[in-house]
């Protein structure tokens, strides 16, 4: 027989509860999927918490219960679930989607390093008509932000800051709403710029005050170097980035020690070996 019943009840409570707790931080993250935020560690830090809070419950409020009661055992678990439930929510319903776009701030303030305006994607509203070169333009604008530390490219504005909407770009698809355009975006963004590059921006559509409907692009910063790519064999590529509130394409030696000095040099050897390759090409 034990000298003391209390002691080993604790240590043999101990492990379970963290084992249920973490079973439980599973259950809710798996419940709540990508919106919830809370690691597995703070979720599991939750459950033990509720867990506390229904053994004090029941040691508090029920005489002669014992910890392995079912009574005990219910209130328990029952508290670290209801716990772990009601922090999960609020923390989903208070989380802020850092790709989410407040259209009229951006408007209002106007473009920056950080922030480009194009009236259109697809349509060329010099010619009133559908112009691939439009595309091309955002493109080399998305690779210039992932190459700068990141930004947002707001479609449906023009440059002074008004808000005109997609209306002509979404006239050139075959289905005109905003998922087709998506999905247009997304291709031609994988034939310009890679596969890789393509699934990185966030694409976002928002009305501004005056009811017309933008597209926000919003471009993370690159782990490695974005290049545009126009020629079917790749044998073409570009950098580009964001020098103050323009974009700008490098010539092969500044794009060497740009890629170079931003990303920590190992990813400048690339560069460099295809600068070799075009100066043997052309000497």
């Amino acid at each position: 027989m034990p000298q003391n019943l209390i002691l080993v009840e604790f240590a043999v409570a101990v492990p379970i509860v963290l084992l249920a707790s973490y079973l439980i931080a599973l259950a809710i993250r798996a419940l709540f999927g990508r919106r919830l935020s809370l690691s597995l560690p703070a979720m599991t830090l939750v459950s033990i918490g509720g867990t506390s809070v229904g053994l004090f419950v029941a040691g508090w409020f029920i005489a002669g219960l014992r910890l392995w009661m079912p009574t005990t055992l219910l209130l328990a678990f029952g508290c670290s679930i209801g716990l772990s439930f009601v922090v999960a929510a609020l923390a989903v319903a208070v989380r802020r989607d850092p790709a989410d776009v407040d259209v009229a701030k951006l408007l209002a303030a106007g473009e920056s390093d950080r922030v480009e305006f194009k009236e259109t994607a697809r349509w060329n509203v010099r010619t009133q008509q559908r112009d691939t070169r439009m595309e091309l333009v955002i493109a080399k604008t998305v690779a210039a932000f992932m190459n700068s530390g990141g930004g947002t490219l707001l479609i449906g504005a023009d440059d002074a800051g008004e808000a005109i909407g997609l209306d002509r770009d979404l006239a050139t698809l075959r289905v005109p709403d905003v998922d087709r355009y998506e999905l247009w975006l997304r291709d031609m963004f994988s034939t310009l710029l890679g596969r890789n590059a393509a699934a990185q921006p966030t694409v976002r559509f928002a009305t501004a005050p005056n009811g017309a409907v933008l597209c926000a692009i919003v471009c993370p910063a690159a782990a490695k170097p974005v290049f545009l790519t126009q020629s079917k064999d790749g044998s073409s590529t570009e950098l580009w980035v964001r020098v103050g509130n323009s974009t700008r394409s490098f010539a092969v030696d500044e794009a060497v020690e740009y890629v170079a000095r931003h990303w920590r040099a190992r990813p400048g050897i690339a560069l460099g070996r295809r600068a070799r390759r075009e100066s043997a090409g052309t000497g």
